[in-house]
């Protein structure tokens, strides 16, 4: 048998980065040959194997054949007399389609390398057609390589596949897997754009007209997943719009998606907030305490901190729409002044952090020591923490 390594390794190793995971292709070989030499099965569609000393992935070379819609409508073949072209010409884009034998031999069928030359995201077959998944695969990569491009005729057959209704086929943990390796790349809004662009946005999340300044401040700071998936979630661009336009939005919801718990959450405590904070400048301390107690502040503190740091972008990223030069000072006295969302944001944000200089348990022992029991201890705890809001 041969064996070759393939995919990003290689591409990767010819941008002169590192880091990326290892993946082999075998030619020549049966699952029970694999076995027979110590690898361990794990592929639940295909034979893939688990090297017996190294555990990187041998996968047997194999080509598909398409057989109902959707990622998953394949029949796969994987016999020793697969070759190495076969299986890379079923692979998404050339720049993903070579590889190299034992002696570092690069193999290129597709012209992945020209390609990576001339920075091009470029499909390499008609089989590109076959799998939606490839749409969501080629926005991350022109997130991940900002100075790519995506070809023409790629970009349009795209376009076609979404006419054709393949992406209504993707499931919610497949498109959030996507789009959460892109919104953590290097300009995850060009993955928005492209994804526009095709009409795949459209026709998957038509709820969310993304705010992309509000993702672009949030990739900026480096923020966490969280925070940059509230940026586009729980934001709404057509807020900005008019009424008309607003009537005919669909309602708001994460559905298809499939989220982690952990940012559902934060998505939707940001929106919580987002929809009271034209009232936040207003409110007494007692109110701003009552928010932010039901934000979990004090058991939680972690989520309401990423629900903020999400709000400060979107009402940053708003201002700056209605403002002639770009807002990127939240602090600022003008921009405070000027922009009611600013205001809001910075009024929270600070109050949440008063909050977190309460000492709770010093609070219940004082009352304890004053004579208080039952309900009357959390009134003083509570007391303690207005005192701390109001800055007293």
């Amino acid at each position: 048998m041969d064996v070759y390594l393939v995919g990003g390794a290689v591409r990767d190793g010819l941008l002169g980065l590192s880091g990326s995971d290892r993946d082999w292709v075998v030619v020549g070989a049966t699952p029970q040959g694999m076995m027979d030499q110590g690898y361990e099965p794990v592929g639940r569609d295909f034979p893939v194997f688990l090297h017996p000393r190294t555990h990187e992935e041998y996968a047997l070379a194999r080509t598909e054949r398409k057989t109902a819609p959707g990622y998953r409508g394949f029949v796969v073949h994987a016999a020793p007399d697969v070759t190495l072209e076969q299986d890379l010409s079923r692979r998404d884009l050339t720049i993903n389609a070579m590889a190299q034998d034992a002696q570092g031999h690069l193999i290129d069928p597709y012209g992945g390398q020209r390609d990576i030359q001339a920075r091009v995201l470029r499909h390499v077959t008609q089989a590109f057609r076959e799998d939606p998944v490839r749409i969501l695969r080629v926005a991350r990569f022109a997130a991940r390589f900002p100075d790519f491009t995506v070809a023409a005729d790629t970009l349009e057959l795209m376009r076609e596949m979404v006419q054709q209704g393949e992406v209504d086929a993707l499931v919610g943990e497949r498109v959030w897997q996507e789009l959460a390796r892109g919104f953590m790349a290097a300009q995850p809004t060009r993955m928005i754009d492209v994804l526009t662009q095709c009409g795949a946005w459209q026709r998957l999340l038509p709820q969310h007209p993304p705010l992309r300044q509000a993702l672009r401040l949030a990739a900026r700071s480096e923020l966490a997943l969280p925070v940059r998936a509230a940026c586009v979630f729980a934001s709404d661009e057509d807020e900005l719009a008019s009424d008309s336009v607003q009537l005919t939005s669909p309602p708001w919801s994460l559905s298809p998606l499939i989220l982690p718990t952990d940012v559902r959450e934060v998505i939707e405590l940001a929106r919580q907030l987002r929809l009271q904070w034209h009232d936040v400048p207003n409110w007494s301390v007692a109110q701003c305490l009552s928010c932010l107690l039901k934000g979990d502040a004090m058991r939680r503190p972690e989520r309401l901190h990423e629900a903020l740091e999400a709000l400060s972008c979107i009402a940053t990223a708003q201002a700056s729409t209605q403002h002639p030069s770009p807002v990127t000072d939240i602090a600022g006295p003008q921009a405070l002044e000027n922009y009611p969302a600013l205001r809001a944001v910075e009024r929270l944000k600070r109050q949440f952090q008063r909050l977190q200089s309460v000492d709770t348990s010093s609070a219940s022992a004082q009352a304890l020591a004053q004579g208080l029991t039952g309900p009357a201890v959390g009134e003083h705890i509570r007391r303690v923490q207005e005192a701390a809001l109001s800055g007293t």
